[in-house]
């Protein structure tokens, strides 16, 4: 199982609402570099959510359906 980035949030705030809508769906997310996102320092490194490489679908129609991290260049940790 790998994992990838579906989206990133200036702080862990932000990160774990995600994170539990996602729980909420049945899909398993992880929270990196939260702790530094809370210090204030989001804008160098934000909180990153990652997820299960087959999830990506489901958790884009979770989170709404839009532009996710992976869509982007260097979406992908």
């Amino acid at each position: 199982m790998g994992l990838v980035k579906i989206a990133q949030y200036p702080d862990r705030m932000g990160a774990d609402l995600a994170r539990l809508q996602l729980a909420s769906e049945g899909i398993e997310s992880f929270i990196f570099d939260g702790g530094m996102a809370s210090l204030g320092l989001g804008m160098m490194t934000p909180a990153r959510l990652m997820i299960a490489e087959e999830d990506v679908e489901d958790a884009r129609r979770v989170l709404g359906g839009g532009e996710t991290d992976l869509d982007s260049p260097g979406g992908r940790p």
